[in-house]
């Protein structure tokens, strides 16, 4: 595509996520959807993964039949649920441009080692490496007509109305956007441009140099308006900005990468009286984004989100999924019945249409990966129990005043809690809290109390982890 075409389709994509696609009942806007589908459907064959029924063709493992001329394209029901491990071993055959994932992983992590995230592959495809927290590291494949709709959804969700002006009037400074990210590369530079000023900030060199900086640029007048940022980076700024040291002062927040905890969600208000925007963004796509009026939609909008419901924590019905995603606005790796590892809880409070006008579904939050699910024995010895990282987390945030920071992780029945900076007491509270909640659950573990390492900085925060026995 030429670089007016890719501009048409940002601006386009900008304007149907900033003010289309509005529909008066979830029936119609479901209706939509299928349409969407049916196209995607209908170009799944390109991948050689799905390719199948032609004469003399070879299927691939997941083939579907080509439907004949005239007929209905197959339905999503019939392709079969994927997951990283399926994406890696079918790379080549997932992705319509022929990459193999020895290609891919070899231009990634040499990005990774340069610190160099401009080459691309094939000519024009950007490539990303995940963080790996789940396992195998995941790899994908972005086309820059898929850049351009990412970015146009992006600029179209999360944009404030001060920062749209900002943008808007030529005669006004840029709009600085800060990016505090483990790798930059094409995929977030695409907000670039004339009127908007990108900045990337690398994880993995000290944050004391990034706040000088930070604070270099705020007195000289080019802000940045806008911190992109991991919750633990947001929560780090904001305790120096509350405690009166030199810190940025955004007029927009973004949350990205990580769960956002409602503490630190409190820390940002306090420290700028900003409410904190979250994207919800992985390895297979553009999956959530947060509305003016606070709420978690799903991206449905581009991806189709099956359920695979959780059991019940205590007293609540059934409201934790696994998600299976199908990203229909995806052309070039493809992302179809793909399952996550991540839990997360519906809104059952939420109205049919939010505030802002959409219908999508919204979620109460990112409960974290499946692997933040403990599995405990129950009293009675006779099951495993369920305990929810949200629930976890409220047990430790009732003793937070006692430590700095928190960590647990499950290997088979061992339970190992670390804390940061405790005072005299804080480990028997937590000890105490912990208990409490199993006993709540029905459920019991012994809780032991290990020294705190401090995480690296581009390791992604996972405060609970349940990993299998070695």
């Amino acid at each position: 595509m030429t670089d007016r075409a890719l501009v048409a389709v940002l601006l386009a994509r900008f304007v149907r996520a900033r003010w289309g696609l509005r529909f008066r009942s979830r029936a119609r806007f479901e209706a939509w959807q299928a349409r969407r589908i049916r196209s995607f459907l209908r170009r799944i064959a390109r991948a050689p993964y799905y390719r199948g029924g032609a004469p003399g063709a070879a299927a691939g493992p997941g083939a579907i039949v080509a439907p004949a001329p005239g007929a209905r394209a197959p339905s999503l029901a019939a392709l079969p649920v994927i997951d990283k491990s399926v994406l890696l071993e079918h790379f080549d055959g997932l992705n319509t441009r022929g990459v193999r994932l020895a290609d891919a992983l070899g231009v990634a992590l040499e990005a990774e080692r340069t610190r160099d995230f401009r080459p691309v592959l094939g000519g024009d495809l950007t490539v990303g490496l995940s963080s790996g927290t789940s396992g195998r590291r995941g790899v994908f494949l972005v086309s820059p007509r898929e850049r351009m709709l990412w970015a146009g959804t992006i600029l179209g969700r999360v944009l404030d109305g001060a920062s749209l002006r900002q943008v808007l009037m030529p005669w006004r400074p840029p709009l600085g956007i800060a990016f505090f990210l483990r790798a930059g590369g094409n995929l977030y530079e695409s907000v670039a441009s004339s009127r908007i000023r990108f900045a990337f900030f690398d994880l993995t060199e000290p944050l004391e140099a990034h706040v000088e900086r930070l604070v270099a640029a705020r007195e000289e007048g080019r802000g940045p308006e806008v911190l992109v940022a991991p919750p633990s980076v947001l929560d780090a700024l904001a305790v120096r900005a509350l405690r009166g040291e030199r810190s940025v002062a955004p007029r927009l927040v973004i949350s990205v990468a990580e769960v956002l905890e409602p503490a630190t969600a409190e820390r940002v208000r306090r420290a700028w009286g900003s409410e904190p925007r979250q994207v919800y963004q992985a390895t297979e796509g553009l999956l959530g984004i947060s509305c003016e009026q606070g709420a978690l939609h799903l991206n449905e909008e581009s991806v189709h989100v099956e359920r695979e419901w959780l059991g019940a924590a205590p007293g609540e019905g059934r409201t934790r999924f696994t998600p299976v995603v199908t990203d229909f606005d995806r052309r070039t790796q493809i992302i179809a019945r793909y399952r996550l590892d991540d839990v997360l809880r519906v809104d059952t409070a939420a109205p049919e249409r939010c505030a802002c006008g959409r219908v999508t579904v919204v979620i109460a939050a990112v409960d974290g990966r499946a692997d933040a699910v403990l599995h405990l024995p129950s009293t009675d010895g006779l099951r495993v129990v369920e305990v929810f990282p949200d629930a976890v987390r409220r047990a430790m945030a009732v003793e937070s005043g006692g430590f700095a920071d928190w960590r647990i992780r499950q290997t088979g029945l061992r339970l190992q809690v670390a804390l940061a900076d405790p005072d005299r007491d804080a480990g028997a509270r937590v000890t105490a809290a912990l208990a409490a909640l199993f006993e709540s659950y029905g459920c019991a573990a012994p809780v032991e109390l290990v020294p705190w390492v401090p995480p690296l900085p581009a390791e992604k925060v996972r405060r609970i982890v349940r990993e299998d026995a070695s």
